[in-house]
């Protein structure tokens, strides 16, 4: 998988905990990637290089295995961000794959984090919020390493979800930029599905 490539989860897990670790060099992150898989348990969903030469490891399991994998990874230097999610919401795996539609007459929220990390937990905290639909996470490909959400719904449910993912990666120290559009044009949707592919 090259830099200009989307994240692909091929199977979604069901019901497991969830895990993000991030490097600053692909040395760390295949470090940290050996010590993960020899720690528990845990099924490895993505390990692979992103913008800009950073390392990063997706994996799931039972949040015993998850736990002790993220924390023996956490003793690697390099490291930039990391997150544990015991019960990830169902659309964050389809969000990652970015297989969800955009709708039309729905507003559209966006939040870009300089994380894949920090975008993951703030589109989890933004589904779990208010009634979204996550439509899509880029996790640094084509971004020079930044993270974007973009999620659609009602106005208000857009609105007070875009506030709670604001607010967990303005926490974190990870926000860049948040957008809403009340009324997104069909010309720019469909513009949007075109990079998409």
């Amino acid at each position: 998988m090259n830099d200009n490539q989307s994240l692909v989860i091929s199977k979604a897990p069901v019901r497991k905990a969830l895990a993000m670790i991030e490097y600053s060099t692909v040395s760390a992150g295949i470090t940290a990637l050996d010590i993960v898989t020899k720690t528990a348990d845990v099924d490895v969903l993505a390990a692979q290089t992103i913008c800009p030469g950073k390392y990063m490891i997706l994996f799931c399991g039972g949040i015993g295995a998850v736990k002790a994998s993220l924390e023996a990874a956490r003793h690697v230097s390099g490291l930039i961000d990391e997150f544990i999610l015991g019960r990830p919401h169902i659309s964050i795996f389809a969000a990652i794959n970015g297989k969800e539609a955009l709708p039309q007459r729905a507003a559209l929220g966006l939040v870009e984090a300089s994380t894949g990390a920090a975008a993951i937990k703030a589109a989890d905290t933004a589904a779990k919020t208010s009634w979204v639909n996550l439509a899509e996470i880029r996790i640094a490909h084509g971004m020079c390493g930044k993270s974007t959400v973009m999620f659609t719904g009602e106005v208000a449910a857009v609105t007070a979800a875009l506030e709670a993912a604001k607010k967990e990666a303005v926490d974190k120290g990870m926000l860049i930029d948040t957008a809403l559009i009340p009324n997104p044009d069909d010309k720019m949707l469909a513009a949007i599905a075109n990079r998409r592919g």
